[in-house]
């Protein structure tokens, strides 16, 4: 499945987004404006406004807000039934979409990278390598100066500096991007830390922010810092992204078509719950980004709502996803996945 490879700039949100859309029904009318309200994911807030602007100005009918909160909150207020869509880089996993009363479908909206991002003036064109990566997020290397880094930078002046480490405070899906990499490429990591939203870190000189903003702003203010963030919020902050190594031994940079090329084999199964730990090309630390909807609304309106919204994502929002240096979702995967969503959501 090969993802769009066109590369334009990219517009980012702040850190919280609560837009107003208008949006018509799904089938016939709403005799009043619908308001849908969704929470979750920051990893795609940038993306998600930028539905919003657009989707109003086709759809005068529905009023959907959407608070970026993190992975872990959208899961969360979806197994509570507090919002009418949820937002996740995380796919649920069985025993939480078992919680669900109402049912769930993962809606796949997006892909992109997740940036290991690093503030050390001077130094520029960062290289960190399998090996690298993995030893410095599990404690194993906490000085910049550290032997394995100046062999993955040969000729560049590091600082003997302790190494300052921005994590994320609040359960992320960012995060899991992350960890699941780091686990795949590293047994140590898997062990001592492993593949979570919330991991505990055990790391010295920590410092931790709130969404995929928090941890950015953190490092932008913090000489000495390292931390990973949604490529859109590293470009936004002007930070500094290392290149990763990735299986095939070459160093890359996080970018619009490095993520395609990692993500340009994905298979998507029945459920379109992907994990994808260690691409064989590209930049290697990629991810996906899921809407969460039930399968059963509280009225028709409510689920008719709901369809709309989903198929104009799917369909006309999908454009948008260039622009922001976010994936597209295959259009066959996009027609495999309306098709369930307009055959199982229901009041």
């Amino acid at each position: 499945m090969i993802f769009s490879t066109a590369k334009l700039n990219r517009v980012v949100a702040t850190s919280l987004v609560t837009t107003s859309i208008a949006v018509s029904p799904f089938f016939g009318a709403i005799a009043q404006a619908e308001t849908i309200n969704g929470a979750g994911a920051t990893f795609p807030a940038p993306l998600y406004e930028r539905y919003a602007r657009e989707v109003k100005k086709k759809y005068p009918d529905l009023k959907i807000n959407y608070q970026a909160i993190g992975s872990g909150g959208g899961i969360r207020q979806v197994i509570a039934g507090t919002v009418d869509f949820g937002g996740s880089d995380a796919a649920m996993k069985d025993n939480e979409i078992a919680k669900v009363k109402n049912g769930a479908i993962l809606v796949p909206t997006a892909g992109g990278a997740v940036s290991v991002v690093y503030n050390l003036p001077g130094v520029n064109d960062l290289k960190l390598s399998r090996a690298t990566l993995p030893a410095i997020y599990s404690g194993q290397i906490t000085k910049w100066n550290d032997a394995k880094i100046k062999a993955d930078n040969p000729g560049i002046n590091l600082p003997n500096q302790t190494i300052k480490f921005a994590v994320r405070a609040d359960g992320s899906g960012t995060t899991f991007i992350f960890t699941n990499h780091l686990s795949a490429i590293s047994g140590y990591f898997k062990g001592r830390v492993g593949t979570n939203t919330a991991p505990n870190w055990n790391l010295p000189n920590v410092l931790k922010g709130k969404g995929n903003p928090g941890v950015a702003a953190i490092v932008a203010r913090t000489p000495g810092s390292i931390g990973y963030v949604e490529y859109s919020y590293a470009v936004q902050n002007k930070l500094k992204s290392a290149l990763v190594q990735n299986k095939n031994g070459e160093f890359v940079a996080p970018s619009l078509e490095s993520a395609n090329a990692a993500l340009s084999t994905v298979n998507f199964p029945d459920n379109y719950r992907v994990f994808i730990g260690d691409p064989g090309q590209g930049y290697p630390i990629v991810g996906l980004t899921w809407m969460i909807v039930y399968k059963q609304y509280a009225n028709s309106a409510k689920a008719d709502a709901i369809k709309k919204w989903i198929n104009w994502v799917l369909k006309d929002g999908q454009q948008y996803n260039d622009d922001l240096n976010y994936t597209k979702i295959p259009s066959d995967v996009a027609n495999r996945v309306l098709q369930t969503v307009n055959s199982s959501v229901k009041p």
